[in-house]
Formats: structure tokens, C-alpha cells, sequence
């Protein structure tokens, strides 16, 4: 089993994380934050990962903390999960429809974290929790977890289907990547370290086994 347990406590927020990828979609997860939790969940069971997450921050200012915080634990345990990258698929994309609008995400698992957001919304809170804080999540889950990670709207007018539509496609954009392909199963996807650690003369983005490491800690 890949599974992955990060506890991260900061001045304001105190934040624990369960996650298991090889899991069947269950979910266990309290924010404080209603809709997040809702989204939450809908990444778990798209993805088919086990997700637990008690958070607890600073709502009374706002959600920005505990919004943040908790994308930055759910990646910093993803990636413990992945350990090494050995024999995933690494690259995935989704198109997911819900109702009128369109979503497509498209992501590489390879330690180069980035994020693309072409998401626009047309309304500034979705119940309590402001919609600019959804751009926060996936910006610290990509950082955390070493993902590159394009999402775009393509269409939609309703707000709550537009970001729904996010989540489900990273979900299952997530489910594809970290599949095992049974003719690398043996092979390091990526190298498994980011490039700003990296030892091997010059920096490498490589399918490492052609190194198999040798140079990285010389």
C-alpha cells in the first residue's frame, strides 16, 4: 500500500492527513469549511484515494489559512506516498463535463511544480468560502505534492459546477497518473528529486534509470 500520514501545526492552523492511493474512494474529512470539505471528498472518491483530514484553523479571521494549509498537507502527503515514483504512469489528463460546463485538467507527477489556473468565476463566495481561495488550494497541493498541473474552464456559467468540474478532473487525472504501468514497473518515472537539489552535472529531467541515481549524490 502507498499511503502517506503528514500532521502540519503553524500559528494557525493545526492540520492532520491520511491518504492511501491505492484505496477504493472512502473519505473521512472535517475543515470547518463546508463547501472544501465537499470538494474534498469529491476528490477522493473520483480519484479512488483514502483521504482523512482534520483541520483546524483560524476561521473566525477567515478561510484563507485552513483553505491553504490543507492543500499543502494533502500534497506534502500525497508525494510521501509516492515515495521514489517507481513505475507510474506520471502524465494523465480529464475532461470532465457537469451539466453546461467543461472542464480539462492536465498534469505531469515529475517533481517540477507548477500551476496553470484558467478558471474564472463570476461570483465572489460560493456559501461561505470566497471563490479566489480555490486558485490557493491547487496552487499549494501542486507546490507540496511536485506536480505540474494545468486546469482550465473551458465553458460553464455556474459556479458551483465550474469548480466541482476542477476537482473531479484532478481527481481522475490523479487516478490515471499514479497507475502502475506494468511495462515500467521497475522504472523511476521522474527523478525523485527537484531540480534545485539535484547533484548530476547538468540537472537532468530524464526517465532515471539511465542514471539510476549514480550521479545524484555524488
Amino acid at each position: 500500500m502507498r499511503v502517506g500520514t503528514v500532521k502540519r501545526k503553524t500559528k494557525e492552523t493545526d492540520i492532520e492527513v491520511e491518504i492511501n492511493l491505492d484505496g477504493s474512494g472512502t473519505y473521512d474529512v472535517q475543515t470547518g469549511i463546508g463547501f472544501l470539505d465537499h470538494m474534498m471528498e469529491q476528490l477522493s472518491r473520483h480519484s479512488l484515494m483514502d483521504l482523512k483530514v482534520r483541520a483546524k484553523g483560524d476561521l473566525h479571521i477567515d478561510f484563507h489559512h485552513t483553505t491553504e494549509d490543507t492543500g499543502i498537507a494533502i500534497g506534502e502527503a500525497f508525494a510521501e506516498a509516492l515515495g521514489d515514483l517507481k513505475g507510474i504512469r506520471r502524465y494523465a489528463s480529464a475532461h470532465i463535463p457537469m451539466d453546461e460546463t467543461l472542464t480539462r485538467v492536465a498534469l505531469d507527477i515529475s517533481n517540477r511544480p507548477y500551476l496553470i489556473w484558467k478558471v474564472e468565476f463570476s461570483r465572489d463566495k460560493l456559501g461561505e468560502m470566497d471563490t479566489e481561495l480555490f486558485k490557493e488550494w491547487f496552487q499549494a497541493f501542486a507546490q507540496a505534492a511536485g506536480i505540474t498541473l494545468h486546469v482550465e474552464n473551458l465553458y460553464g456559467t455556474n459556479n458551483h459546477h465550474i469548480v466541482e468540474s476542477c476537482f473531479k478532473a484532478l481527481a481522475r487525472s490523479l487516478r490515471d497518473a499514479i497507475e502502475i504501468d506494468p511495462r515500467r514497473a521497475d522504472a523511476v518515472a521522474s527523478c525523485p528529486l527537484r531540480p534545485q537539489d539535484r547533484k548530476c552535472r547538468p540537472p537532468k529531467a530524464c526517465w532515471a534509470e539511465a542514471c539510476n541515481f549514480s550521479n545524484l549524490f555524488s
